[in-house]
């Protein structure tokens, strides 16, 4: 059926797109249904370290539990770039910069090299203070840089990450390439007295960051949930009808890169308790493209889909490495198929909202909204089903 921008198409047969009718299914379900499919989910993602078999194994190219952790860690790196991101809609190309902070902090305070002099502070300490001291960078890069928008805001935190990557080369307490050794790590300890976290064993890294997502994820979902979640999507969607509409823009952008930066920095120090080194190598503007590649490509705004987005990223490379001189080249096509023909990501949360805006329109007039047939909700609209 053909039909022109205004006019009305037959929605009796159109079909909701495959996201969205899974989407109204979970939302059918009570909340106690909701849970009993929950928990076995989550028991079975704990319990993939110990399930190491082909097609799942990243061996002999990789270590399968350390590729665990490490899409792990970038999935939490994703949520918290997710918020500013997704949920505020701000443009950030220096979240490395945080992600960096935090590892800093965590090297600082525990590494024998530190220009503390053998420092020795547990990494039960180490972890709020890291998050402290992102949180203020957040307020203190936010606070200038917030009243930009879109190209102009992205350069700018690019600048960010770049600065920190260069204070991190030049500052002689940082060691540039030197870098901190011996990076503390949580404490713990087997049965026969060795150290249960070490950088050879990915499973308690694991283990511990899925612990760190899940507790993420009720946060944010309470926050999505409350008005400071409903200001940022209202932001994101027209900032100039938000503040009309008496929302303070400004305070809760700062909001979103102050909480974004909290999460940068729990992963950092992760990063850096994990691998027990830190310098100047790791944090440079292509490591800060991937963890916007992750948000894009698991779908902004959709907490579910950027946690795919950044297994995509993160597992597959590690788990296909057959050929390893085409590795990359793989990984670009694919990235270039997917926005091709999802350019809303895997898991796009726009399609969710429009269609509730829709919904909502109905139930105040009675009658369905007249939406174009180019639109991304039907199925011959850009995007096609999912």
């Amino acid at each position: 059926m053909s039909a022109g921008v205004g006019t009305q198409p037959d929605q009796g047969s159109a079909r909701a797109p495959f996201g969205q009718r899974v989407r109204d299914w979970w939302n059918s379900r009570s909340r106690a249904e909701q849970w009993m499919i929950t928990i076995p989910v989550v028991v079975l993602v704990y319990l993939l370290p110990m399930l190491n078999v082909f097609p799942l194994s990243t061996e002999p190219w990789t270590d399968y539990e350390l590729a665990l952790f490490n899409a792990a860690r970038l999935g939490l790196i994703a949520l918290g770039l997710n918020v500013v991101l997704g949920q505020a809609g701000l443009l950030d190309l220096g979240y490395v910069g945080f992600f960096a902070i935090g590892a800093y902090v965590a090297a600082i305070m525990t590494s024998r090299d530190s220009f503390l002099h053998n420092p020795h502070y547990s990494w039960l300490v180490v972890v709020p203070v890291a998050m402290a001291v992102t949180m203020i960078s957040g307020v203190l890069i936010g606070t200038p840089t917030l009243r930009l928008r879109g190209d102009y805001l992205a350069i700018v935190t690019l600048g960010f990450g770049e600065m920190v990557r260069l204070l991190a080369d030049n500052l002689d307490p940082l060691r540039g390439n030197r870098g901190f050794q011996d990076v503390g790590r949580p404490p713990g300890t087997h049965a026969d007295g060795s150290p249960l976290f070490t950088q050879t064993d990915g499973r308690p890294w694991y283990w511990l960051t899925v612990t760190c997502i899940i507790v993420i994820l009720l946060l944010i979902g309470n926050l999505e949930r409350s008005r400071v979640g409903r200001a940022w999507v209202a932001i994101r969607e027209d900032e100039d009808v938000a503040e009309l509409m008496g929302i303070p823009t400004f305070r809760f952008k700062v909001w979103a890169f102050v909480m974004g930066a909290a999460i940068g920095g729990l992963s950092g120090v992760l990063y850096a308790g994990q691998v027990g080194f830190v310098n100047n190598q790791r944090f440079d503007v292509v490591t800060s493209i991937l963890f916007v590649a992750a948000v894009v490509l698991g779908g902004s705004g959709n907490k579910v889909g950027v946690l795919l987005g950044a297994l995509v990223i993160s597992y597959l490379p590690d788990r296909f490495q057959l050929a390893p001189q085409y590795r990359f080249l793989a990984f670009g096509l694919a990235l270039i198929i997917l926005m091709i023909f999802r350019p809303q990501g895997l898991l796009g949360a726009r399609q969710r909202l429009l269609a509730r805006g829709r919904q909502a329109y109905q139930r105040l007039v009675g009658a369905p909204e007249p939406v174009s047939a180019d639109s991304a909700l039907t199925e011959q609209g850009k995007g096609g089903d999912l």
